[in-house]
């Protein structure tokens, strides 16, 4: 798997297909081939005709490991795919993030908007301006030595997903205990960029995906039936809502 430096750090990401270039932004504990590849998405947005690129997050995957907190942060994570984008020469892209990486995806469009074309927020509606819960329950459970000593249930379900995963859980420990910048509403009005929030109906993490859809100029909402958070990723409407956004020429 293909890495580079960004600003010193190695990040690892895929590169496939031929196209308009889409830059895949995985959640919290996951990677790229967990939120892309196994789902499906990787060979979905190929064989619609996109080059697709993925990137491993700094602390996740194949990318380089911190267990300092001040290592991560969502302003800092998007600088790091915009780098990866420099790194490839794409001077612009479409841009999907889930949960963790729609918040990425959000500071990316904000801060370099010339380089995305548009923005797909998968997963977090209105909890990307007020946040999504209380950090430590989850971060003490990464570093509990046993998952059965474990009380708290979101802690609970987060370990067992990074062991599925294989991650390094002082990392994500660290990564979930960084600097947790929100976005006002005020930022998310300056996204000039059409957006697609897409958020399953049975998520009680994301928030409301209308609620910050209404403060975002271009914006419009997918919602993902009987889906919660972990569901909804590979889900067959999410897919078809997602390509229909992206071949809207109108947009």
């Amino acid at each position: 798997m293909p890495q580079f430096e960004a600003d010193g750090v190695k990040i690892a990401y895929l590169d496939e297909g031929e196209g308009d270039p889409i830059l895949l932004i995985h959640g919290f504990a996951s990677n790229k081939q967990v939120n892309w590849q196994y789902p499906g998405w990787v060979d979905l947005l190929v064989k619609d005709g996109r080059r697709v690129i993925a990137i491993d997050n700094r602390g996740h995957g194949d990318s380089q490991k911190y267990h300092d907190p001040d290592a991560y942060g969502a302003p800092i994570m998007a600088e790091d795919a915009r780098r990866l984008l420099d790194h490839l020469d794409v001077e612009r892209a479409d841009v999907m993030g889930y949960s963790m990486g729609a918040r990425i995806s959000a500071f990316l469009t904000l801060n370099h908007s010339d380089r995305v074309r548009r923005a797909v927020f998968s997963g977090l509606g209105y909890g990307m301006i007020t946040g999504i819960g209380d950090p430590e329950p989850i971060a003490a459970a990464l570093e509990t030595d046993r998952i059965q000593d474990i009380g708290d249930r979101a802690g609970r379900a987060f370990r067992a997903f990074a062991e599925q995963t294989g991650s390094d859980r002082l990392a994500l420990a660290a990564c979930m205990r960084s600097s947790r910048q929100k976005i006002s509403e005020e930022d998310v009005k300056r996204i000039d960029r059409p957006v697609l929030v897409a958020v399953g109906t049975k998520d009680d993490i994301a928030g409301s995906p209308h609620k910050l859809a209404e403060l975002i100029p271009h914006a419009e909402v997918l919602e993902i039936p009987g889906r919660d958070h972990m569901m909804a990723v590979g889900d067959k409407v999410h897919k078809q809502g997602v390509l229909a956004f992206l071949n809207n020429i109108d947009a």
